[in-house]
């Protein structure tokens, strides 16, 4: 099968994810976890760089059901302060995935007959600006509790509070600061993972074929 080891790759980066973002980093303002995800973009736009818009897709939608089932176990494990995973989080993590992963393989094949590094950082600079979008806000935004029970937002209520931005600014809700963390590290990534894109791609395109 041509797309296995995309998807194997994705399942990793996704299941790895899940477990290192239990892992806090600079007092709880970043995880291990924000370090392993962004490379679901480089796995992304390597398959739509190879093998198409398409293909991407059923990678993505590989990935998105790896996670689903990740939040389902998740939901199971009990920590100090209740389970690994709750349902707001549970949702906007999904909702985020397959949102930011499928802008990205549109925003890459549009831009795929550009330069070499175009479809690649452009692409992962837009997916994961919504990703980071999406997740923050419907985990944690005040302002979206009314669409879920009260039990889901009692137990994100610890992200709502004051702090200050990025532990030096002006007040603004935790979840904020968060947010903007986690996004700083997506984009380094992005910039970084142009290297990795650029020797795997071309390896595989200019790899010669016997007749």
């Amino acid at each position: 099968m041509r797309l296995l080891p995309a998807i194997l790759a994705m399942a990793a980066i996704v299941v790895a994810s899940n477990i290192l973002v239990q892992i806090l980093l600079l007092d709880g303002l970043l995880t291990w976890g924000a370090f392993t995800y962004p490379f679901a973009f480089l796995v992304t736009d390597l398959t739509n760089r190879v093998h198409g818009p398409a293909a991407a897709r059923r990678v993505v939608v590989a990935g998105f059901a790896v996670g689903v089932l990740c939040s389902l176990v998740g939901t199971q494990v009990m920590l100090e302060f209740g389970p690994a995973v709750t349902l707001r989080v549970a949702i906007a993590s999904g909702l985020a995935f397959l949102a930011a992963q499928m802008v990205d393989v549109a925003v890459f094949h549009r831009l795929r007959a550009g330069g070499w590094w175009r479809a690649p950082l452009a692409s992962t600079l837009v997916g994961a600006t919504l990703d980071t979008a999406v997740f923050f806000s419907v985990a944690f935004a005040a302002a979206l509790s009314g669409l879920f029970p009260a039990g889901a937002n009692a137990a994100v209520e610890w992200a709502q509070g004051p702090a200050p931005l990025l532990t030096f600014g002006p007040g603004a809700p935790l979840w904020v600061s968060l947010a903007l963390a986690d996004w700083g590290v997506k984009i380094a990534l992005a910039l970084i993972a142009l290297i990795p894109f650029r020797l795997i791609t071309g390896r595989i395109l200019h790899r010669p074929t016997i007749a």
